[in-house]
Formats: structure tokens, sequence, C-alpha cells
């Protein structure tokens, strides 16, 4: 019988290792797709970056585009007045050329800007939803391993009472207690940890909103030696009290 018990924790070894070996694989699988995403989302963010700086380079080229414009404007304006028609016709057919390029230039820049803000936006959710399951993941590991460690604490309490189960009466009952206790030593230290931490998340918050009333009251002060004060503000400020006006008394 006992060799019987023996083989069944044996069992239960191998098989608490095969979980823990599947677990620790599937664990270093999500890890890698979250590097892979966020090596994605960087080359992207790379991307558009070049992008951004060839829309700036565009915009410049706008810039001297519509300078030349004014220039040759002036030009045949000038041409016209003078009525010089061979000049003319060379600074008329110019400035066509130009406002050609000008407007496929400005379409284009149009075109690509749209394009950036659209890229942003696509990256900045995707690294928001890379965050997002990243610390879903840390949340379901940890979870992993504590319910591996309950699982061996399971085994081990079930071996202890097995081997309890031969001796006499007050011996196991002794033993039982032992136990009961340091499970509930256990549930009493995480329950005190747990409590701890949201004391101290409170203490946190309250400090928070201290220094942000503590700010908000040093910076009407800093308005009020300034003479910042809203208009409405000078307005609800009680009048100065009118000085009483002396009279001089005719000297006799």
């Amino acid at each position: 019988m006992f060799r019987a018990i023996k083989r069944l924790f044996i069992w239960m070894g191998l098989m608490a290792e095969k979980v823990t070996e599947t677990d620790a694989i599937n664990q270093a699988v999500v890890e890698r797709g979250i590097r892979d995403s966020k090596a994605k989302a960087d080359k992207a963010h790379y991307a558009n970056g070049q992008l951004a700086g060839q829309i700036a380079l565009l915009k410049d080229q706008i810039k001297r585009q519509e300078r030349q414009e004014d220039e040759l404007k002036s030009l045949l304006q000038a041409s016209a007045a003078a009525n010089d028609e061979a000049n003319g016709a060379h600074y008329a057919e110019e400035l066509a050329t130009l406002q050609a390029d000008l407007n496929e230039n400005k379409a284009q820049a149009d075109s690509l800007e749209q394009l950036y803000k659209q890229n942003t936006e696509i990256i900045a959710q995707s690294l928001r939803e890379i965050q997002r399951f990243q610390r879903e993941f840390e949340s379901v590991k940890a979870k992993v391993a504590i319910g591996r460690s309950l699982e061996s604490l399971a085994g081990m309490m079930k071996s202890s009472i097995t081997e309890l189960q031969g001796m006499m009466g007050g011996e196991l009952g002794q033993s039982m207690q032992q136990l009961r206790q340091s499970a509930a030593s256990g549930e009493g230290q995480m329950r005190a940890t747990l409590d701890l931490a949201k004391e101290m998340g409170s203490g946190i918050a309250r400090q928070q909103d201290a220094r942000k009333l503590r700010g908000a009251a040093l910076f009407q002060e800093y308005k009020k030696k300034m003479g910042m004060v809203q208009p409405e503000a000078a307005a609800s400020a009680p009048a100065p009290a009118a000085q009483p006006v002396r009279q001089k008394i005719a000297e006799q």
C-alpha cells in the first residue's frame, strides 16, 4: 500500500513538472509575441518619422515656389505696363508652369499630411493595445505562479495527511491544527499586505490632493503678486473706503 501511495505521488510530481514546462513554453511564446509587436511598432514609428521629414521638405519647396510666383507676377505686371510682349509672354509661360507644379505639390503635401496623421493614430493605438496586453499577461502569469504554488502546497498537505493517518489520533489532530494555523497565517499575511497596500494608496492619493490644493493656492498668490488677477475678481473685490475730504480753514 505504501508503495502504491509512493508511486502515486511520483506520478503527480511528473505531471506537475510537465504542466510547469508547458506553462513556461506558453509564457515564452507570449513574451516573444509582445517583443515582436513592439519591434514592428518601432519600425512603423521610424517610417512615419521619415514621412514627416519628407513632408517638411515638400512644404519648404512650396514656400519657395510661392515666393517665385509672387516674383513672376510682379515681373508680368511690369511687362504688361511697359507693353513688353516678349518678356510678358516668357513670364506668363513660366508662371503657368510654376502654378501647375505648385498646385500639384500642395495636393501631394495635403495627402501625405493626412497619411502621416492616420499612421500616427494607428501606431499610438497599437502601442496602447500592446501595453494593455502586456499588463494582462503579467497578471495572468502571476496567477499561474500562485496557482502552481497552491497545487504544490495541496500536494504537500495531502502527503502529510496520508503519513499522519498511521499515527495516533492526538498527534494527527495536533499536526492538522498546525497545518490549519499555517494556512490561516498565510491568508492573514496576504490580507494584511493587501490592507496595507490599500492604505498606502489612499495615503498617496491624499498627499496628491493636498499638493494640488497647495499648488492652486500658491498660484493664486503668485497671480496677485504679479497683478494678473482676472477682471471679474477685481470687480468683485471691495472698493477702497473713500478718504474724508479735508477742508482748509481760512486763516483769519
